[in-house]
């Protein structure tokens, strides 16, 4: 597991709405903008780590406002298109909060962060989990992926282990960029799992109203 100590406090930043990772949590990327180009080659060139953070549906529409806090991931694969794309495989690190954004000449946004409000992230031992309702958010979860039209393997999902399978119904789950930002920035996985029941127990009721108005 990597010390925060080798974590970089400057990073790149890579605003995409409505898509979170967490620590171990890997994630593929298709890329093309020329912005984000010249970031993933930058960050080849180096640690090969950028961060990844939600915008705000505020500030400028090239340059909106961001939310404090994200994720730092390492570029684990990279492949080059015939077309000039990139296609990346990002591995998630460490949480981090945003300082302070750092003028540059690059394309992309650059910011000052700090990892200490989440050095747990880094931690190999991992706080004891109680999910006996996990079986409870599955069924919830996939009444609300079958009414949207989404698919996901679920059983490739239940190979994981019981930390990762909160984290990554977090980010694969069909809600809002503040629920994600939520999900993002709960201290602990124990709570994140209880703020996902809630979530989901809302659009459940929300569903369950429609119909019966309907």
């Amino acid at each position: 597991m990597q010390n925060n100590k080798k974590l970089p406090e400057e990073i790149s930043i890579f605003p995409l709405s409505n898509f979170i990772i967490f620590p171990e949590s890997t994630v593929p990327l298709n890329i093309f903008e020329p912005r984000y180009v010249q970031m993933i080659d930058d960050a080849m060139k180096s640690h090969r780590m950028i961060g990844m953070v939600q915008p705000k549906k505020t500030g400028d529409l090239k340059k909106p406002n961001l939310y404090n806090v994200g994720c730092v991931g390492k570029i684990t694969s990279f492949n080059e298109t015939d077309d000039g794309r990139y296609l990346i495989v990002l591995n998630g690190i460490s949480r981090f909060e945003i300082l302070k954004e750092i003028s540059t000449n690059k394309l992309y946004r650059v910011c000052k962060v700090n990892y200490e409000k989440f050095s747990f992230d880094l931690k190999e031992n991992r706080e004891k989990i109680n999910f006996s309702n996990l079986e409870t958010i599955l069924k919830d979860l996939k009444s609300i992926f079958n009414k949207k039209g989404y698919a996901i393997n679920w059983s490739e999902l239940e190979k994981q282990d019981l930390y990762n399978t909160i984290n990554t119904l977090s980010m694969a789950s069909p809600i809002s960029l503040e629920e994600k930002q939520t999900l993002l920035e709960s201290l602990n996985v124990n709570d994140r799992k209880l703020k996902l029941e809630k979530i989901l127990k809302t659009y459940l009721l929300d569903n369950f109203q429609n119909n019966t108005l309907q």
